[in-house]
């Protein structure tokens, strides 16, 4: 598998950047390939994206949540299968760096987009992020649970977050 790596400063708090990042459904809103996110379950996002007439959909697993730190995911399609890693670092009260890290297996060869054009359009998505939540400033109430091995990690007496809802 081939591996691209982006990072960028982002000019807000740790939990700000970490908690719109987890906001999955407003991707579209701020990154020109998403055109729509669903949360399917906790663990488990549907994405739409594409550039210009040509659109792909495809499932993610998230693999690893840790709140203010990383979040994990691997994709469930065959033709566009990747998975990758996000991680958040503090660089001060109001500074964090976010670091895009995404592997994927056909990125060369005829007919495949190739890696330098995948990493040009991580970087501008991930400086669009940027852009979006320095303007916005906070990222409002968010889902702060924490997944491992696919699975919601629950804390004790911690009621689900859906009534009802079964988890994982």
């Amino acid at each position: 598998m081939r591996t691209l790596e982006v990072t960028a400063d982002v000019a807000v708090p740790l939990r700000t950047a970490y908690d719109q990042w987890t906001r999955f459904e407003s991707f579209p809103r701020f990154m020109t390939v998403v055109r729509e996110v669903e949360q399917v379950r906790p663990a488990v996002t549907r994405w739409l994206v594409g550039i210009g007439p040509f659109t792909r959909e495809f499932h993610a697993e998230i693999l690893e949540q840790e709140p203010d730190s990383h979040l994990s995911w691997r994709s469930w399609d065959r033709d566009l299968r990747h998975a990758g890693t996000v991680s958040f670092t503090p660089r001060g009260p109001a500074v964090t760096t976010v670091t895009v890290a995404v592997r994927c297996a056909a990125w060369e060869g005829p007919g495949v987009v190739t890696l330098p054009v995948v990493r040009r359009v991580v970087a501008a998505e991930l400086g669009h992020f940027a852009a979006f939540i320095e303007g916005l400033g906070d990222a409002g109430d968010t889902w702060r649970g924490t997944i491992r091995g696919g699975r919601l990690q629950r804390l004790e007496n911690e009621p689900p977050s859906v009534p009802g809802w079964r988890h994982g």
